[in-house]
């Protein structure tokens, strides 16, 4: 028979037991044990009403999430972001998965994130897993709001630089400096950087494609400077690895030095700026300095001009010859 249980450490209630001979454990993704109950029973009703289509009418059964899944990584699927959809819907049937399952998971597991983040962490995911089974269903996605780009003046930078943590330091220079994403710095490690040659390679990158970047004089030299040599590049205070580290908050990986960043805002007096915004800032610079956008895309890893276009948009003062050009208009 299917039961609730929840050990000390866990936060959702789960579903555990076995039913007309198969085993299940499975998340319910609440807290609260009334609600739990109500999933546990209408779980159970599902598996009942599956079991006589299967069993007693002899339809072919859906295959499982869990089924999907493997279904999904079969075929080069990314793994990234699956562990607690699994979780969550490991034995449904994809035929009881549709776009009101998909949300209400959204709300359960990103309760008040950003539409980007749980497009993501759960639409996007959903929607490839289901796909790979063939499966028609159109997964609709939460609207995003228009791409936010804030970028500071090099002087600006240069204050924030100054007011972070000594370990912290080191890493923003080096986000200011090079475009990289924040997890392309934090899990960087000594045998993709080449201090004779002034380059780093980025092989963890969002798009899944590895590129390389060059180093300043300035960037060498601090890179010479820090204590490690092996392992990761950039660590926390007591000098263990970003990647060795994850809370249930951790969502990205801005989110691993959002506190020591934010301090170093407030102490720079610096307001709505985040972690990625400084890898909007150089890619503002390196517009303002190259006008090209074919450039700025390939040295920052985006697939398309359409996703650089925004850095033009906010760089106008080189057009500004043209508008003194333009015919004046006295005013009495």
């Amino acid at each position: 028979m299917l039961r609730l249980y929840k050990r000390d450490r866990d936060k959702h209630w789960k579903i555990r037991g076995t039913l007309h001979g198969v085993q299940y454990e499975e998340s319910t993704g609440l807290a609260d044990r009334a609600q739990a109950e109500i999933v546990l029973n209408a779980r159970i009703g599902e598996i009942n009403k599956r079991y006589v289509e299967g069993v007693v009418l002899g339809r072919p059964p859906s295959p499982t999430f869990a089924a999907a899944v493997v279904t999904y990584l079969e075929k080069g699927g990314e793994r990234r972001f699956l562990a607690p959809l699994l979780e969550l819907f490991g034995e449904t049937p994809i035929d009881r998965i549709g776009q009101r399952e998909i949300d209400d998971a959204a709300r359960r597991l990103l309760p008040g994130r950003a539409p980007a983040t749980v497009n993501r962490q759960i639409y996007g995911p959903m929607s490839a897993v289901l796909k790979a089974t063939g499966s028609s269903l159109q997964v609709a996605r939460l609207k995003e709001p228009k791409g936010r780009v804030r970028w500071l003046r090099p002087d600006e930078a240069q204050s924030l630089v100054n007011a972070c943590s000594p370990h912290l330091r080191p890493l923003v220079a080096f986000l200011f400096s090079t475009g990289a994403r924040v997890g392309e710095a934090l899990f960087l490690d000594w045998r993709n950087v080449d201090l004779s040659r002034a380059h780093v390679t980025f092989e963890r990158t969002k798009n899944g494609e590895a590129r390389g970047v060059p180093l300043t004089a300035e960037l060498v030299a601090m890179l010479a400077n820090l204590p490690t040599r092996s392992g990761a590049v950039f660590r926390r205070p007591d000098g263990r690895s970003y990647s060795d580290f994850r809370d249930e908050g951790d969502t990205s990986a801005g989110s691993r030095i959002k506190t020591a960043f934010a301090g170093a805002c407030r102490r720079a007096g610096i307001a709505d700026f985040h972690p990625h915004d400084c890898r909007h800032t150089w890619a503002t610079w390196h517009y303002e300095r190259n006008r090209d956008l074919i450039g700025l895309m390939h040295d920052g890893g985006w697939k398309s001009l359409r996703m650089v276009e925004r850095y033009a948009h906010v760089n106008k003062d080189h057009r500004r010859g043209a508008y003194d050009a333009l015919p004046k208009i006295e005013i009495g």
